[in-house]
């Protein structure tokens, strides 16, 4: 065949695509085990800093192994579901179905302080998914510490919700007020009054994902609520 032919390019360029495609698609395949791994150390990384522990990757395993102390999966009425693995649920998921249908995991952590119980939470910031993990004291209602992050957030803005300066700010805010009732925490902006132990100050600039992380809290708190009744 005439190499400069039309017909002879076309193959040629045919058959390196197929090449490049079944090498990538190979490599592909060999990096999702360690993308899945990764993905799992973040995961419980995030966990223990909702209750103040910092890790790194080598020694997450050892120290989350040490920590946490049992997990377990709610419904919406704080009965535990049973055959469920708390840290495989999916909340992108359960948010797409009906509140009473949700899967809630629960995570419980010895601290030095006492034993924590932790929640998974997940929202919509400005731009995309935020989500997070918040501790609580055995109260069931002071909140022992948090840790937020966000797809897409405006870095210097609403991405500061992944900052300890913001995150540091929840630690002894209230969930319930003297009445017993679910209030959640305000995520104030200027000029907003709310309650102290109840609020933190905004992020300036960042209203709508200051705002979404709010809404975040106050709706999967209230699908925890009948669990966290029931244990205080």
């Amino acid at each position: 065949m005439d190499r400069n032919s039309n017909t002879y390019t076309f193959i040629y360029a045919a058959v390196m695509v197929i090449l490049v495609a079944a090498i990538l698609a190979s490599v592909a395949m060999a990096l999702r085990p360690r993308q899945a791994r990764n993905i799992e150390i973040e995961k419980k990384q995030n966990i223990l800093a909702s209750v103040n522990i910092s890790t790194t990757v080598a020694n997450t395993e050892e120290i989350y192994a040490d920590k946490i102390r049992t997990q377990y999966v709610v419904n919406l009425k704080g009965e535990v579901v049973e055959g469920v693995d708390a840290f495989e649920v999916d909340l992108k998921r359960e948010k797409a179905k009906p509140v009473e249908e949700r899967l809630l995991p629960v995570f419980e952590c010895e601290t030095e302080s006492g034993l924590k119980y932790i929640f998974p939470l997940r929202g919509t910031g400005l731009w995309g998914p935020v989500w997070g993990f918040v501790s609580l004291n055995d109260d069931m209602n002071t909140i022992y510490g948090a840790n937020f992050d966000h797809e897409s957030e405006t870095p210097g803005l609403g991405a500061e919700i992944s900052t300890i300066w913001f995150q540091e700010a929840f630690k002894g805010k209230k969930l319930f007020d003297e009445s017993g009732r679910l209030v959640s925490i305000t995520v104030t902006k200027v000029g907003q009054e709310a309650p102290e132990t109840h609020s933190v100050d905004g992020i300036s600039g960042g209203t709508i994902t200051s705002k979404g992380l709010e809404k975040m809290l106050l709706e999967d708190f209230d699908s925890y609520k009948k669990f966290l009744m029931k244990k205080k």
